[in-house]
Parts: structure tokens; C-alpha cells; sequence
């Protein structure tokens, strides 16, 4: 009886759907799953792929990486890369010697060294479905001095970050720290610029390598690794790729399909102007010349320099002939952090504005893709306005565009003008399903939407924000046109003015508010800039 009574209450004899709470129940438990995987084949199946589908490096791991990973490679689909620099203290957070500025040696060797790993480790895996690297690099006391507010974690749903960023901001509330600036969990003054180019350092900026050409020369002697399918770079790395860099390590992708890139703008006008354009020289040799007349002529407080020496522009020109299929650019800022910098030699525009060589170089680069996103980055005007005749775009189903253009004091006829050469372009695009032009900012959010819809019925018009604009007769007939040559249907204008109780303390909010259908940026990337801007205006609402 007791053999019996044994064999009827057995994991094997409960019903498969008893079998399955149970095991789901273990995997949102957030314990320890390694020790179940021991119970059966079947808990070891189940748990090990949970385990093995998300994989988080660093630089201590990759050693033995693929020795641990070997048997279970084919389960994994996410790795984060956490390269986590040196650690430091208040004489670095904000150095006003110039020997103390940009990343040091061995930081930069780590670097070097984790690909290295990384890339040889992943070079013998067989491809098999897909495998997005999420690549990190941040300092733990990036966020112990002025910037209590970041939050250095994996990439993960929306459903998922929240009460985690909840948890990191509600530990600020009542946090004191006068020297860095903050009072009861606000930060009563903005950081000084010393201390916001310490934490945007350039990576690999002082070394290892002597000059570019050794650089290259590195990049090109690492093995391919076709399992990569896609990256993301995303916008708590503050610490800089220069698109030399991310141009060479995208060569050594070739299945690369999807790129989600989160940089920040730069603090220098006159940089930001060769970040865009400069093709192939480098200035760092002109700038190593200029440093010493700089710290000269300011004090440590207006120093603003940042060393870059390529364009935004020749990386996404490299991409036009990859296989790249989804492509989201999301260039970030903090409008506080401009001011800082406005009595410097050099001076920053507090809007950044986007140039007509990137904005083409983005345009041509989307002919091959299905999805695009470029927020401030570019701009719609110059996207649109840029394209050559020829040109057709005949796998994209969704675009999402920023415009400075959609302001309030912006002029109507240039608004008018924009949407109707956005028209044009979209009758090159035959399956395209969603256009999203939007623009955001503290106070500020606007969005203009073309969506297709099923069923026979009329394309629906969008416009959304936060003033009163309406759509003048040619616009509105530019865009009907589109929705008959590819949908056999009309189009239908709805106009909704945000709720006045709306709070639009940054650009995050306004995609919040506005309710974007393509997604321009990843999940917690947006609540991280929400957090961030409620924090620093003094909100602890949540």
C-alpha cells in the first residue's frame, strides 16, 4: 500500500498542467533555480532554460565563460556585457587637472581584453536563431557623487523595471549630500562640468593604442562572430563609443540585424558639429594641442572638452550596405546640463540641432530596413527633404522621426511643408504600416501619426499634443493620397489636445504621454530618463 500511495502522489503522476504551475511558480519565485535542476530531466529542461536564455558577463566571467556556457550555448539569447571600471573617489569625480580627465590606461585594457574573450569564445558558437549582446560600461561610483540617480541593470520589459526603479528612487528621498549638491533626495544644482564629462568619457579614449590605424588594426584581428544577431547600446552608458569603434566592431557581425543605439549629444557645439560630419580625421591631435591653452583660459568649472574624432555620419553610411533589418537611434540629453556649459570657450546650443549630412546618411541607410526609429538624432525635415528621387524604401513597415519643428513657435508653413514631403516619401513605401514624426521636451509634446488600419477601414490621421494645431487642406490631401495608393482607402483626422493635469517634465514623459506606437527606445532606458528628471526637480511621485 505504502508503494502504491507512493506512486500516485509522484511528480510524474500529477496532471501536466499541475506540473507546469508548479514550475512557474519556482521561476517567478526569484530564489536560486540551480539546485532544482537536479530533481528530474524534465525540472533540469525547464530550469536551465530559464537559467541560460539571459546571461550576465563581466569581466571576471569571461575567462571561464565558455567552458560553463558550453553545453547549454544554444539556450542563450541575451547576454549583457557589464564592464564595470574602476572604482573612485571625490578627487576624481570632478578633477580640474587635466592628467586626472579621461579614462585611464587599465580601464581601457579591460575593455580590450573582455572583447577579446568575448569575441573568441562566441566565434566558435554555430548559429542558431537569435542573440542580442547588450554592451555596458560604467564605473559603481559613477553613481555615489553627482549622480545618485543612475541605475546600472539588464535590459528588461517595461512590466519588469518598474518597481525596481521605484525601489532605487524611493532610497533618495531623504538622501543629504551638500558637497555633490543634493538636499532631501533632490539635487538642488546642477552638476559642475567637470564632474558630467567624468562620467561621459571617452572610451579608450588616452590608450591602449597609439593612434587610430593600431586601433583598427585590433578590431580587425578579432574573430567574426556570426551567432550576434543583434546590439544594444544603451543610454546608462554614458561613457562614449566613438563610431570609429562601433564600425569596426559591427564588422566583425555579419549577421547582424538589429542595432538599438542610446548615445547622449555632446556638451561642445564644436564638437558636436565634427561628431556629425568629419569623415575620416581624427582631431584628437588637435585637441591634445588646444588642452593645455584651454585649461588656460578657463577655470576648472567651464571646462567642456571631450575628445571625438569621427562622424555619426560615416557609421551610419557603413550600415546602408550591412543586413541590418531594424535599426532605433535615440540620441539623449538633460536640457539642465547645457547650461553649465553656455560660458565655456566653446558653448552649447541648449536644443541640440541635428544636421542635414547625418540626417541623409540615416535616410539612406533605412532603404534596406523594416523598422526605423531616430529620435534627435536627426530631423524629419532633412530626412525627408534629402532623398533622392530614386530612392524606395520597400520593406519598411514602421518609421518614427523626431522634428523641432513641431513647436509651438515654430512656423506653420515649414510644419506644412515638412508633412507634405513626408507624404512623398511614404508613396515610396508600399507596405508601410505606421509614421510616427513626433518632438518632446520639458513642457513640450507633439506628434503627428499615419497609421494603416485593417478591415477595410479609413487610415487614421493622428494629431497629438500638448497645442492646438490643425492639419491646413494640402497637408491633409497629401496624406489621403498615400492612404488610397497603398491602403484602396481614405483617411480620417483625429486631433487630440493633451489634458492640461499632463506633466511633461522631460522628453521621456512626452513619449509617455503621447503614446507612441513604434517603439523609440528601450523600456527601462525610458523609465530610468523619468526617473531621472523627477528626482532632480524635486518630484517623488511615482
Amino acid at each position: 500500500m505504502s508503494l502504491m500511495t507512493a506512486d500516485k502522489t509522484s511528480w510524474h503522476c500529477l496532471p501536466a498542467e499541475i506540473r507546469i504551475l508548479v514550475l512557474e511558480a519556482l521561476l517567478q519565485d526569484s530564489c536560486s533555480l540551480a539546485g532544482f535542476a537536479t530533481v528530474s530531466r524534465e525540472w533540469q529542461m525547464i530550469i536551465e532554460r530559464h537559467n541560460f536564455t539571459r546571461i550576465k558577463l563581466t569581466s571576471s566571467r569571461l575567462a571561464d565563460f565558455g567552458l560553463i556556457i558550453h553545453r547549454n550555448r544554444a539556450l542563450v539569447r541575451y547576454i549583457w556585457l557589464c564592464l564595470e571600471l574602476r572604482e573612485y573617489d571625490c578627487t576624481l569625480c570632478a578633477p580640474h587637472v587635466l592628467e586626472m580627465m579621461g579614462m585611464s590606461n587599465a580601464d581601457s585594457t579591460l575593455i580590450i581584453t573582455a572583447f577579446l574573450e568575448l569575441f573568441s569564445t562566441l566565434s566558435a558558437w554555430e548559429p542558431n536563431g537569435n542573440l542580442l549582446l547588450d554592451i555596458s560600461v560604467h564605473s559603481p561610483s559613477d553613481s555615489e557623487h553627482w549622480f545618485k540617480y543612475l541605475t546600472f541593470g539588464p535590459d528588461i520589459p517595461s512590466d519588469k523595471c518598474d518597481r525596481g526603479l521605484c525601489e532605487e528612487q524611493s532610497m533618495l528621498v531623504k538622501l543629504d549630500d551638500h558637497q555633490h549638491g543634493w538636499i532631501a533626495g533632490s539635487q538642488d544644482s546642477t552638476p559642475p562640468p567637470a564632474g558630467i564629462n567624468k562620467v561621459f568619457d571617452e572610451i579608450m579614449g588616452e590608450g591602449p593604442f597609439d593612434n587610430d590605424e593600431q586601433e583598427n588594426q585590433w578590431w580587425q584581428q578579432l574573430p567574426l562572430v556570426p551567432v550576434v544577431t543583434g546590439v544594444l547600446l544603451r543610454q546608462q552608458n554614458r561613457r562614449r563609443w566613438r563610431p570609429t569603434a562601433l564600425a569596426q566592431m559591427f564588422a566583425r557581425l555579419p549577421r547582424l540585424q538589429e542595432f538599438y543605439y542610446e548615445p547622449w549629444r555632446e556638451w561642445c557645439d564644436t564638437l558636436q558639429r565634427w561628431t556629425d560630419q568629419c569623415e575620416c580625421c581624427s582631431v584628437s591631435s588637435l585637441f591634445s594641442a588646444m588642452y593645455a591653452f584651454v585649461a588656460i583660459l578657463l577655470t576648472a568649472d567651464n571646462l567642456s572638452i571631450l575628445v571625438f574624432d569621427i562622424a555619426f555620419q560615416s557609421l551610419f553610411e557603413s550600415l546602408a550596405s550591412s543586413q541590418l533589418r531594424r535599426l532605433t537611434l535615440f540620441e539623449n540629453f538633460n536640457q539642465q546640463y547645457p547650461l553649465r556649459f553656455t560660458a565655456s570657450f566653446f558653448g552649447c546650443d541648449p536644443i541640440r540641432i541635428p544636421t542635414s549630412d547625418v540626417s541623409r546618411a540615416v535616410a539612406k541607410a533605412s532603404l534596406e530596413l523594416e523598422h526605423l526609429s531616430a529620435s534627435f538624432i536627426v530631423d524629419a525635415s532633412y530626412f525627408f527633404h534629402t532623398r533622392e528621387p530614386s530612392w524606395k524604401w520597400p520593406s519598411l513597415t514602421s518609421l518614427a522621426l523626431t522634428s523641432r519643428l513641431l513647436a509651438p513657435d515654430e512656423s506653420p508653413t515649414e510644419i506644412d511643408n515638412m508633412l507634405q514631403t513626408a507624404a512623398a516619401a511614404a508613396m515610396k513605401m508600399p507596405n508601410l504600416e505606421t509614421m510616427e514624426i513626433w518632438n518632446g521636451r520639458e513642457g513640450l509634446a507633439m506628434l503627428f501619426r499615419y497609421q494603416l488600419t485593417r478591415g477595410g477601414r479609413p487610415a487614421v490621421i493622428t494629431w497629438r499634443g500638448t497645442w492646438e494645431f490643425t492639419l491646413r487642406p494640402p497637408v491633409a490631401q497629401a496624406w489621403e493620397a498615400v492612404a488610397l495608393k497603398h491602403h484602396g482607402h481614405g483617411s480620417v483626422i483625429v486631433r487630440e489636445l493633451l489634458d492640461a493635469g499632463a506633466v511633461v517634465k522631460s522628453h521621456g514623459d512626452a513619449i509617455h504621454h503621447l503614446k507612441l506606437l513604434n517603439p523609440v527606445i528601450r523600456p527601462v532606458s525610458l523609465q530610468q530618463i523619468q526617473m531621472e528628471h523627477r528626482i532632480c526637480s524635486g518630484v517623488h511621485n511615482w
